[in-house]
């Protein structure tokens, strides 16, 4: 039986959770997620563990957070006045906010803290300094 290589197209269903086993992302209610490997589109521990695996095959796989989303990174936490948030846009915790990098880029923030004078904001993934536990089942590789 073939087993994933890396640059083979695979379908899968996946359970993400954290070390605590809270459930943060699954496709188990909707359409297996679909992928190459080795392209580096997912995080790296979740391309990785499919390797090796075989139509059917089923496997837990613990990822530290170096081969996840990384460590969290004080230095991307940011203190910004109030006065320079839109008016139209009121704060709260939790809420994703998007900034413009000098580079043009689009920067992702999570509100961390909301006071009369400022809003703390975090450009680290949420899930950045965890170790995730994904169970995955390898539906096929795609022809």
């Amino acid at each position: 039986m073939a087993q994933v290589k890396a640059g083979d197209k695979v379908r899968v269903h996946y359970v993400g959770s954290l070390e605590d086993g809270t459930v943060f992302d699954s496709s188990r209610e909707g359409e297996p997620m679909e992928f190459a490997v080795g392209e580096r589109m997912l995080i790296p521990g979740f391309e990785d563990a499919v390797i090796g695996m075989s139509a059917g095959d089923s496997k837990t796989v613990s990822i530290p957070p170096e081969d996840a989303y990384g460590s969290h990174i004080e230095e991307l936490i940011t203190v910004v006045e109030r006065s320079q948030i839109p008016t139209s846009l009121e704060p709260k915790i939790g809420m994703m906010l998007q900034a413009d990098s000098d580079d043009g880029m689009v920067v992702p923030f999570t509100v961390k803290e909301v006071t009369e004078d400022s809003v703390i904001l975090d450009g680290n993934h949420p899930l950045a300094g965890k170790g995730l536990t994904f169970e995955i089942e390898l539906l096929e590789i795609v022809q």
